[in-house]
């Protein structure tokens, strides 16, 4: 038993002995061992990066302390930012705003205990546009004059319901109850007026002039000119007609003086023409010209005056 138990001992060697040759033959047939390469950043690229870590933490630092000096600076809340507050029924703005675009808004008004008040170093314009953008009405109120662009201007009292004052484009209309004219020069018409009366006040004179064409006053039931207090004056350069087309021409007064009427004679003779007299009468030739007469025992109107040869 002992030289089997021997036998044993030594094939185990051998084998092992085998085993370490071909361990040593399969190592002998690799290849080279590739390098091997440790895992993480070193050197250079790791100060970039805690470099690059440090600056994004200040820029955050600054941006939040930024953000929170212009919440305070502009006064930001729930319900707003400094003098803007927002509520149920809009926006509301508190002391002077400025706006450098254009507004949009249905509606602008002021605190009950302060006026609305509009500023610009130009001009200030309101525009009105329909649903497809077109420009339908425009108010402009400049340094020099107020523009207001619409198919019709309105004026009313103060409840909105009487209206005083509207302009078309072919008629304007006043419905108050006087319309007072203070300049010194009066009012100028370039065309007809259109008027149930023209009064002046109290204690002033009314006159209406034309000083180089015509002046024509007309009414479809009479014109009536009076004055209750002072004497009436009509006078022209040339011509002053008096005209009824369907009545009569009343001159109704305690005196009726007819001053500056031609003196007509019969006869050219100067002797007889210079005679003075008192007492004359009124003569109307054919044509309607009215001259003056010597009055005598008899008419001394005559249809071949010199008067009535030349009218």
């Amino acid at each position: 038993m002992e030289p089997a138990a021997t036998l044993d001992v030594e094939t185990l060697k051998i084998t092992q002995d085998q085993f370490s040759l071909s361990s040593r033959s399969l190592r002998l047939q690799r290849p080279g061992c590739e390098a091997v390469y440790s895992v993480g950043l070193y050197g250079w690229r790791k100060r970039c990066l805690y470099f690059f870590l440090l600056l994004l933490l200040v820029t955050m630092i600054v941006n939040l302390a930024l953000t929170v000096w212009i919440i305070k600076v502009m006064n930001f809340s729930l319900d707003g930012m400094g003098n803007l507050r927002l509520n149920r029924d809009g926006i509301r703005l508190e002391g002077i705003s400025e706006f450098l675009l254009p507004l949009y808004v249905n509606e602008i008004h002021s605190r009950r205990d302060s006026s609305l008040v509009l500023q610009s170093e130009k001009n200030v314009t309101l525009n009105v546009r329909n649903d497809d953008g077109l420009l339908t009405g425009q108010l402009t109120v400049g340094p020099e004059s107020v523009e207001a662009q619409s198919r019709r201007l309105e004026v009313r009292s103060a409840d909105g319901g009487k209206l005083l004052f509207s302009a078309a484009e072919d008629e304007v209309t006043m419905t108050t109850k006087k319309f007072t004219v203070t300049g010194s020069e009066g009012a100028v018409f370039a065309h007809s007026v259109e008027t149930p009366l023209i009064q002046a006040r109290p204690s002033e004179d009314l006159r209406l002039e034309s000083p180089t064409r015509t002046l024509t006053m007309e009414a479809p039931r009479g014109v009536e000119v009076s004055a209750v207090d002072g004497p009436l004056k009509a006078s022209s350069r040339k011509d002053l007609h008096l005209e009824s087309t369907e009545g009569e021409i009343l001159l109704d007064g305690g005196a009726v003086r007819l001053g500056g009427l031609p003196l007509g004679v019969y006869t050219l003779s100067h002797a007889h023409a210079s005679q003075d007299h008192d007492v004359y009468e009124v003569c109307v030739c054919p044509s309607g010209k009215i001259y003056r007469s010597p009055a005598e025992s008899g008419s001394t109107c005559q249809a071949m005056s010199n008067i009535c040869l030349w009218s």
